[in-house]
């Protein structure tokens, strides 16, 4: 049952206020004087206060109300406090309001709306207390992980991300491979760290390969190796990530951009753990924990013939995914605070536009605009102003770092470029390469 500290000289006023709420189920507390009123929030559980403006006899100003309600404010901030007095000024209800009053009413006073406002700031007020023991409970949740297993720096408070940690901490012993999905900029690598990490590979090599930044005709020889003469340009012999993973784990970012021969070979790797590099009949041996990532629809490549569903089924023993920041909006302020340098801050405004803006670029862009806004700020407290956010419904961003470009708008980019590969490319954020491979797996002609 909620309790009311009544604060007030008058014990008439406190009586008909008792009388009043115990109707509804509330409880009363009284004191005649702010000492007594304090000394009760010391000890007492106050779920709302009602206080007077004036205690002294012949006593009009309300200093010794506003003196009070300071006290209350300083030392319960989030405590709500309705103003009552026979005598109202305005400019001090306005002031007071300002200062947190939750209501400044005149005595004598209207019951149904005193018990109105009573009854909607303690239903605020509770609510305020579940997400502030909800907010408790998540950060123990955090601290807990953080002491059990090595989070790589991650900076994660939204229950989403952190479900995805939890996740990827519990399974990280399993040497079965892992497949992240997600936008880009989410944040995929930094589940893979943490998947190395705490598994059994982690004192050995994490071996990074962005299958998106490497020429088709390259990717097998940068996975697999090569023998001198394999190709052009293939002086001497190199060892490929495989090898070099061998015992450790070997990270496949953007897998989708795999070339089907490229998805055969893995396959037969994550198979049986041989290979042969590329001008070799000799096959070889190691052992590797595979953990890929990719922000294409994989299922849907499948149904186009473009990836492999057996290789899918492979790499997808076990399946995280890291939703976009804009659907963890609680990680977007941590993070901000993260990307700070020492000499900057953010104000309360620019903070509420970090908060309301969608992130079509997820972490890598906020991560972008902080730097930004550090470099260009005039000021130590970084504004809305500095960050220059775009308007809502557009994005400084290229497309591909919103969503994997589909056959439709790889097809509009080419049109739009009258053919022209490079600036096709840019309008993309691609590379020529990463686009040429895009193109073959839609079946997209050449120009």
């Amino acid at each position: 049952m909620p309790q009311i500290l009544i604060i007030d000289d008058n014990a008439s006023v406190a009586a008909a206020l008792d009388v009043l709420f115990s109707l509804h189920d509330i409880d009363c507390l009284h004191a005649d004087s702010p000492q007594a009123g304090l000394a009760a929030l010391n000890t007492q559980s106050v779920d709302l206060v009602i206080q007077d403006m004036n205690f002294s006899a012949d006593t009009t100003s309300g200093q010794e109300g506003e003196a009070l309600f300071a006290q209350i404010r300083s030392g319960w901030p989030d405590l709500p406090v309705i103003l009552l007095t026979a005598w109202t000024h305005l400019d001090a209800a306005v002031a007071l309001a300002k200062a947190g009053a939750a209501d400044y009413l005149a005595k004598p006073w209207d019951d149904s709306r005193l018990l109105t406002t009573v009854n909607n700031l303690l239903e605020l007020a509770e609510t305020r207390q579940e997400l502030a023991r909800r907010q408790r409970r998540e950060q123990r949740e955090r601290e807990a992980l953080a002491q059990r297993f090595d989070l790589c720096g991650a900076i994660f408070h939204d229950p989403a991300s952190v479900r995805v940690v939890q996740m990827a901490c519990q399974v990280a012993r399993s040497e079965l491979p892992v497949l992240i999905t997600g936008p880009n900029g989410s944040g995929k690598e930094r589940i893979a760290q943490i998947l190395h990490a705490n598994g059994p590979q982690r004192r050995q090599a994490l071996v990074t390969v962005n299958c998106g930044a490497l020429p088709a005709e390259l990717i097998e020889a940068e996975l697999f190796g090569a023998e001198a003469g394999a190709y052009t340009g293939a002086n001497k012999a190199r060892e490929g990530k495989f090898e070099a993973a061998d015992g450790g784990t070997l990270f496949l970012d953007e897998i989708g951009n795999l070339p089907l021969a490229g998805q055969m070979k893995l396959l037969r790797v994550l198979e049986t753990g041989r290979f042969s590099r590329l001008g070799s009949n000799r096959e070889r041996q190691v052992t590797v924990r595979v953990i890929s990532a990719t922000n294409a629809d994989l299922p849907g490549m499948i149904r186009e013939g473009t990836f492999r569903e057996d290789l899918y089924y492979r790499l997808n023993t076990i399946e995280l995914h890291l939703p976009a920041l804009a659907e963890r909006p609680n990680d977007i302020l941590p993070l901000a605070r993260h990307f700070l340098d020492d000499a900057h801050q953010l104000s309360d405004g620019a903070s509420r536009a970090l908060r309301h803006y969608p992130w079509p670029g997820n972490v890598r862009e906020l991560r972008n605009v902080i730097a930004r806004a550090c470099l260009l700020a005039s000021q130590a407290r970084i504004e809305p102003a500095d960050l220059a956010l775009p308007a809502p419904g557009r994005s400084h961003l290229p497309a591909s770092s919103q969503a994997e470009p589909d056959r439709e708008r790889i097809s509009a980019a080419l049109t739009h470029a009258d053919g022209n590969i490079s600036q096709a490319a840019a309008e993309l954020g691609l590379s020529r390469q990463a686009l040429y491979r895009r193109m073959e797996r839609h079946g997209i002609a050449r120009p």
